[in-house]
């Protein structure tokens, strides 16, 4: 297996049916699948998400989706009865491929899975083993597609995490895809990490695309392992 498809979403608010998902390998949502958090909005999008034709669906949830928060319990047998995989401060190996999620990030308004920064958060980024591979997080790390925009569009100020970029460089991530953000979507290679700000929305909660990101997974002749990414 030399190449391999993984399409990435983050922040669809309700609208995922916008969404065209060409179908692949993995597809991953790095949260924010509803507006207030409530089962009469997830529900739906669990059906929508487990229904996508690809091998694997991955979820790590966003500081809107309070019941994953407040009932995690009955969201864990929802998206298993889905066939989905639902990461919280956990991981798991498909193919080979170690995978991270989180889906905690900087304190923001008291919304769901707020941490302080400093300590608080990062105990939460200690979790994330040396050789994961791909990382899913709600939020971006510090300086890498986490520039915040006034109504106007003129530059606002960076809000991503000083905390993970530097845990992030002491792993062997060659994947980090996020969303929280709206109009910092886009792609960036830094190092041996490719990074994806994935959210599907603009900051009016419009749709800014028709489709995911696509990633293809490369094994180079050394061995090596690379990320091409291209919306």
């Amino acid at each position: 297996m030399t190449k391999y498809i993984v399409d990435l979403l983050s922040d669809t608010h309700n609208r995922h049916n916008h969404c065209q998902c060409e179908g692949g390998d993995i597809l991953i949502h790095a949260g924010d699948v509803s507006g207030h958090g409530d089962l009469k909005e997830i529900v739906p999008f669990l059906d929508w998400f487990a229904s996508q034709d690809y091998s694997h669906k991955i979820l790590v949830p966003g500081n809107h989706d309070f019941a994953f928060e407040s009932h995690p319990d009955i969201l864990s047998k929802l998206c298993k009865a889905r066939g989905i995989i639902l990461l919280n401060d956990s991981g798991i190996t498909i193919d080979g491929i170690k995978i991270w999620g989180s889906p905690v990030q900087p304190w923001f308004h008291d919304w769901a899975f707020n941490r302080q920064r400093g300590e608080e958060i990062k105990k939460h980024w200690d979790l994330i083993p040396k050789d994961t591979e791909i990382l899913i997080t709600h939020g971006p790390p510090a300086g890498i597609l986490d520039m915040t925009t006034t109504a106007a569009g003129d530059p606002r100020g960076p809000v991503g995490c000083l905390d993970l970029i530097d845990k992030i460089e002491k792993t062997d991530v060659k994947l980090h895809v996020f969303g929280h953000i709206h109009e910092a979507r886009g792609i960036t290679a830094k190092g041996q990490v490719t990074y994806v700000n994935a959210s599907f929305l603009d900051r009016t909660y419009y749709p800014q695309a028709k489709r995911p990101i696509r990633a293809i997974r490369e094994v180079c002749q050394d061995g090596s392992i690379v990320y091409l990414a291209e919306e």
